[in-house]
Order: structure tokens, then C-alpha cells, then sequence
């Protein structure tokens, strides 16, 4: 008897006409029951799997539109240049300019990504850092690494601002701009200013602001307390007696 012959243009067809195909489909559109004679047949058309849904859907290179992440989906499964999840999450981590918090990631590539990222590091191919009390994962070649930290580090402390980008300027920009709006203030202003941003980032707050801003981390924690106590000069920015004393011009005789 005849074995029978599979051909791997079934698969095109239906891979071209529906975008995307489970494994069971692909099955059913070559005739058999059989999951090894499918990839047999995939293999010479260059096919991808989906990172998403556990890799159920399959599709071929010349069908996906990346775009500039290289990432692309269809009917909510998404594909990438870079192949399987772990592969997309190292691609990103290492691309990253700042690297990768595990909740700044997932909606990236819009799956969980804490698995794969532990994952990932364990097996060596990227490294997880301690940042503000939060896991950074960044790159494992140190001057990538020692980019992405002092990059974060530098957006960490931007006080009032979460993520720069939603400003459409560098960390550096928008460092320069807090830090002149700081030296408009006085005395007063400057430690309660810093005191209010220790308070919103929490523990190491006032090391962190004190790094930032140039000053003493007693002063941010003397600002944070007075807020924290209401006890504010409100007319004036100085107590009576504070400050230099004046010094009075001598007129000539």
C-alpha cells in the first residue's frame, strides 16, 4: 500500500487564508492525526508560534507585520521576532535602555512576564537588581548594565515624576528643570519641598532626595517632619533670628 503524502503548501494555504492556526487545524487541513508530521511539514515554511497562550497558535514569518518592537498579533495572539516569550523578554530586557521592572514589562508584551523573567535569570541571561526596593532586571553584560542602573537611577530619583517619557523629555531634561524650580525657592520652601518628596517615595526617601537636591538627609527629614507635624512658618520662610545677620554699609566720611 501507498504511504500517504502530506504536503506542506495545505498548510500555507490555510496559515495565508486564516493568518494564524492551532495545531488542530493545521492537523485537520493536512489529513492527519499525527503532531510530528505537521512540524515536519512547518519546518521548511519558516514557521513562528505565539509567545502568547502557551504557544497554541502558529503562524509564518511571511505573514507577521512587526512593528518597531517586533511584536505582532492577531486575534489577540501575539508573535514575536524574537520567537518564544523567554527569548522576547531577554530581547527586551537587553534592549531596554533602563531596563525592565516585571509590571513595566507585562503590558509591553501584554502576558505575565514574572515567570519567564525568573526564569531568565536563573539560567544566567539577564540579571535582576535591587532598585528602591523593587527587582530590576536589566542586561547581563556589565557596561549595558551599568547603563541601564545609572539611567534608572537617575529616573528613580526624579521626584515628581513617575516616568519622563509621558513628558516627551530625557530624565536629564526633566532633572534640570526640577532642580531650577528648586533653586527659586527658599529656605523654607527647599526643605519642605524635599521633605514632601521623601514622603511619596517612601523608605530612603530622604537619602534619596538628599542625593538628589544636594542636601543633608537630616535636612529632608527635618522637612518631612515638619510637614508631617503642621509645624510651618507661614509668613515668613525663616524664624526670627535665622539666617545671616545683615550686613550694614559703611558710609564714606
Amino acid at each position: 500500500m501507498r504511504p500517504l503524502s502530506f504536503r506542506p503548501d495545505d498548510l500555507r494555504a490555510l496559515l495565508l487564508r486564516n493568518k494564524i492556526a492551532t495545531l488542530e487545524e493545521l492537523k485537520q487541513a493536512l489529513g492527519t492525526p499525527v503532531d510530528v508530521t505537521v512540524f515536519r511539514k512547518l519546518k521548511p515554511l519558516d514557521y513562528l508560534t505565539s509567545y502568547s497562550h502557551r504557544g497554541r497558535y502558529y503562524t509564518l514569518r511571511e505573514i507577521a507585520r512587526f512593528d518597531d518592537r517586533g511584536l505582532w498579533s492577531q486575534a489577540d495572539a501575539w508573535f514575536s521576532r524574537f520567537g518564544t516569550l523567554l527569548a522576547t523578554a531577554e530581547g527586551f530586557v537587553n534592549r531596554s535602555p533602563r531596563g525592565y521592572l516585571a509590571d513595566e514589562l507585562a503590558p509591553v508584551l501584554h502576558v505575565q512576564v514574572q515567570d519567564a523573567l525568573h526564569q531568565l535569570t536563573q539560567q544566567g541571561r539577564v540579571a535582576r537588581q535591587l532598585v528602591s526596593a523593587r527587582y530590576l532586571y536589566t542586561a547581563v553584560d556589565p557596561s549595558v548594565q551599568r547603563r541601564q542602573l545609572l539611567a534608572r537611577r537617575t529616573v528613580e530619583l526624579l521626584p515628581t515624576i513617575m516616568d519622563a517619557s509621558v513628558l516627551e523629555v530625557s530624565p536629564e531634561e526633566a532633572k534640570a528643570a526640577i532642580l531650577l524650580f528648586y533653586s527659586l525657592l527658599d529656605e523654607q520652601q527647599r526643605r519642605l519641598y524635599a521633605g514632601l518628596e521623601s514622603l511619596k517615595l517612601g523608605r530612603g526617601g530622604d537619602r534619596q532626595l538628599a542625593d538628589f537636591l544636594g542636601l543633608d538627609p537630616h535636612t529632608v527629614a527635618r522637612g518631612r517632619q515638619q510637614l508631617l507635624s503642621q509645624d510651618v512658618e507661614v509668613d515668613r520662610a525663616r524664624k526670627a533670628g535665622a539666617g545671616r545677620k545683615r550686613v550694614e554699609k559703611k558710609r564714606p566720611k
